[in-house]
């Protein structure tokens, strides 16, 4: 449990400094990739709602903390976000590699989206509704490219840090 903790903490500290430093600076036409929504999705369709919801709050807070942005609004997203893919996870049966990309697409496309709307509501975002619709769809294009390389490190990580299960007679 606790190798299973650590290997996502350090997950999630490589996305936040990724995102911080590297892909801060990468912008494919006015947006930067969003690699904690990225990790929070990969993370709940692969093992359901519980840990993505609980990689999505400790992502989104640290992520309001540490980039100075409006606090709780993307804790809230990824929260909700999380949890909803993985209670999609029972849902998706195709083996398709292209399944995760895709989930990926939509899914940050609909959280950037409800970012965008709970901001809107605060009084936190003030763009016109095409400039929203333009960052949501761009940015779920940029995940999903990344998508194809991250997924299956992300699932590695993951899937190597379970505990084993030992059968003694």
């Amino acid at each position: 449990m606790i190798r299973r903790s650590l290997a996502i903490a350090a997950i999630l500290i490589t996305a936040i400094l990724l995102q911080s430093t590297i892909f801060s600076q990468l912008r494919l036409l006015g947006v930067r990739p969003e690699l904690l929504y990225l990790v929070t999705i990969v993370i709940a369709l692969n093992e359901g709602p519980n840990e993505g919801a609980m990689v999505g709050f400790i992502a989104g807070l640290s992520e309001d903390l540490l980039l100075n942005q409006p606090k709780g609004i993307t804790a809230l997203t990824l929260t909700l976000l999380g949890y909803a893919v993985g209670l999609s996870k029972q849902y998706i049966v195709s083996p398709s590699p292209l399944v995760p990309t895709v989930v990926v697409a939509i899914a940050t496309a609909v959280g950037i989206s409800f970012y965008e709307v709970v901001a809107f509501l605060l009084g936190q975002f003030d763009a016109p509704l095409s400039i929203a619709v333009r960052t949501a769809l761009l940015t779920a294009l940029y995940n999903a490219v990344l998508t194809p390389i991250l997924a299956p490190l992300i699932r590695r990580i993951v899937e190597g840090a379970r505990p084993r299960r030992v059968v003694r007679l």
